[in-house]
């Protein structure tokens, strides 16, 4: 039994956070990925909609800072999110070298169906926590010591 960074023993060696997190953090993920995948999404297509859908419309270069990814990486994204009529991209009228992103009818339903499915899988996740639980959580989770630019993200 060795002691961990919090100060306490732990019996189990699979239960140190680092790997309750791993198991979780996949579980959430998978879960996640099925729900955007029942709406005919990818989960970066599925974070661009909610995006969207809080903003109602953005520059495509605003976008790419917002979600941290590289521009032909967004590009990809907006490139298959048009071809299914979910947004659509046109120039803004006072700078014609910039694209404007807005929802269309279309990706406001799907995204719709996205919300209803993440609620889904967050409800079934969290079933027995309490709402301060709730929200102590999403601090805590604030404060673990990772970034949109470490490896796994990018």
């Amino acid at each position: 039994m060795t002691a961990d960074l919090t100060g306490t023993v732990e019996a189990e060696p699979l239960d140190r956070l680092g790997f309750l997190l791993a198991r979780h953090g996949a579980i959430a993920h998978a879960r996640m990925e099925h729900a955007f995948k029942q709406c005919g999404l990818t989960p970066r297509q599925g974070a661009t909609l909610v995006l969207l859908g809080e903003s109602g419309h953005m520059s495509q270069k605003g976008m790419a800072e917002v979600l941290e990814v590289d521009p032909s990486i967004l590009c990809g994204i907006l490139n298959d999110l048009e071809d299914t009529h979910l947004v659509e991209r046109r120039r803004d009228p006072a700078d014609r070298r910039r694209h404007i992103v807005a929802l269309t009818d279309e990706g406001g339903r799907t995204l719709d169906k996205a919300q209803d499915a993440i609620t889904a899988v967050e409800n079934d996740l969290f079933a027995d926590f309490t709402p301060e639980e709730l929200s102590t959580l999403r601090s805590l989770l604030g404060r673990v010591r990772t970034s949109q630019s470490d490896s796994a993200c990018t």
